[in-house]
């Protein structure tokens, strides 16, 4: 069967076009979910390995092996940049291919007149920037993963950036799409400002995580990138609630800055941040983006808000250091501290409304204090604010385990606290990570009685069951 299915790749994209290296197959068979991270740290691999990777060349080549795959109902794992957190990537099937698009990395068109481009799904985040900024403008798109992250990973799992609070999560700023359902069909939806002829297809598969269609093409707005205009101050807050009180009103006065990160205080006792936070007290980061009269003015309404709370002015320097080591991470991912010192480490984000915020923040420390016996720390902090409410992105480590199937059993524990009482407060239980394999065992409970559309529609788009099986949809 191995030989023969990647013999059958091979004629649709060609013999240089097919890996079947079993230590590339290895590394492609899981991402950097926190589980997974200490298990390669250690030199073990623990997961299945699909039976081989292929590397498309066009949307004409998407369409022809998903149409083969899903007439021999083979499951099938779609991939652009492999930066997923959430065991996504993960085969759970004997027999698998991975469809993996980086090849597909052409920017196709530069539209300054109504501020768009469109690119393949396999262009880099990064390079996509770097050209655009060049020019003068900017997607307004800046995750965390952005030196790792390519265009169609950020759709499929409905990504937001470090920017969010002005320009949107990913979801806002695409135009248009184009995808590819399991049958090879090719679907495009047209670049217009708006339409209201029917709900909005694009939303369906942004989000998606590769379990309705393969994502090949996407229309992005575009913003004047306006980097000099910044401004920029930071705080220090007594504790999460008073910061959390500060950033409702900045956004229920209607004002948006384009960064607005609380981090608590274990967060803000980090070593960069030495120098500038008092001990116990919380950090609270802001920066406003765009043409310099809305900066300015949005930075004076912060700081009378900011007054009235009595937080304790810092000064504009700590951002200067934060925007340098935001994207740290990427270089140092499979060599983490927390697993140099023994920890199995990760993060976990999620959202809620701002009458549950504080107390869910609260119940999450300390559950997870209480349960998980080895547990090392426990922080979090706020980066994605709204009118309605905000996100806690959790950050934990705890001693390992010898038996890696008990750190792994401990850490879907510590996990589920997250959960737990993320649900129990009318929460999200992802905030823009994406769900994942290791998340779908609550997707039901996330969406209560409308997962009967969900389920219908991926039952619609794939009778099969083959699109990236176990990810959103929980396997029985």
């Amino acid at each position: 069967m191995v030989n023969s299915l990647a013999s059958q790749m091979q004629n649709i994209v060609g013999p240089n076009n097919v890996v079947t290296d079993e230590q590339v197959l290895k590394r492609q068979a899981s991402d950097y979910v926190g589980y997974r991270l200490w298990e390669r740290f250690n030199g073990q691999h623990l997961t299945k390995t699909s039976n081989c990777i292929v590397k498309v060349q066009s949307t004409e080549q998407v369409s022809e092996v998903l149409k083969y795959l899903n007439e021999h109902k083979i499951s099938t794992i779609p991939v652009t940049g492999n930066s997923s957190c959430t065991g996504s990537i993960e085969p759970i099937e004997d027999v698998s291919v991975v469809v993996d698009g980086s090849a597909m990395n052409k920017i196709i068109k530069l539209d300054e007149k109504n501020m768009i481009v469109t690119v393949q799904s396999g262009v880099g985040l990064a390079d996509l920037e770097k050209y655009l900024n060049e020019k003068g403008y900017t997607t307004g798109h800046y995750p965390q993963s952005l030196p790792m992250a390519r265009i169609g990973g950020l759709l499929a799992t409905r990504s937001t950036g470090q920017f969010s609070t002005l320009y949107g999560g990913i979801e806002d700023m695409v135009v248009g799409l184009e995808a590819v359902l399991p049958n090879g069909e090719i679907v495009r939806i047209k670049n217009v400002p708006r339409r209201a002829i029917g709900p909005d297809i694009r939303q369906l598969f942004i989000g998606s995580e590769g379990t309705y269609a393969y994502i090949t093409e996407a229309s992005l707005k575009l913003f004047k990138y306006n980097p000099d205009n910044y401004w920029k101050m930071a705080y220090g807050v007594k504790d999460m609630q008073q910061g959390l009180e500060l950033i409702r009103e900045v956004m229920i006065e209607g004002y948006k800055p384009a960064v607005v990160r609380l981090h608590d205080e274990l967060e803000a006792a980090a070593e960069h941040y030495k120098g500038y936070v008092q001990e116990g007290e919380s950090l609270l980061l802001f920066i406003a983006d765009g043409p310099q009269e809305l900066t300015e003015a949005t930075g004076r309404a912060i700081e009378r808000i900011a007054a009235k709370h009595k937080a304790r002015k810092i000064g504009p320097e700590l951002l200067d250091t934060w925007l340098k080591v935001r994207n740290h991470l990427c270089d140092i991912i499979d060599q983490l501290p927390a697993n140099q010192q023994g920890l199995v480490a990760d993060t976990s984000e999620v959202s809620a409304n701002w009458s549950e915020v504080s107390e869910l923040y609260v119940a999450v420390k300390q559950r997870i204090e209480q349960e998980i016996e080895n547990i090392a720390y426990v922080t979090a902090h706020s980066s994605h604010s709204y009118t309605q409410g905000t996100n806690l992105y959790f950050m934990f480590g705890f001693k390992a385990y010898e038996d890696y199937d008990k750190s792994r059993a401990e850490y879907m524990k510590l996990l589920g606290i997250i959960m737990e009482e993320t649900l129990k407060v009318g929460g999200s239980i992802a905030h823009h990570h994406g769900c994942g394999k290791y998340r779908s065992g609550w997707t039901k409970e996330e969406y209560g009685s409308s997962y009967q559309v969900m389920r219908a529609i991926k039952d619609t788009f794939d009778p099969n069951g083959v699109m990236n099986a176990g990810t959103l949809f929980p396997v029985s």
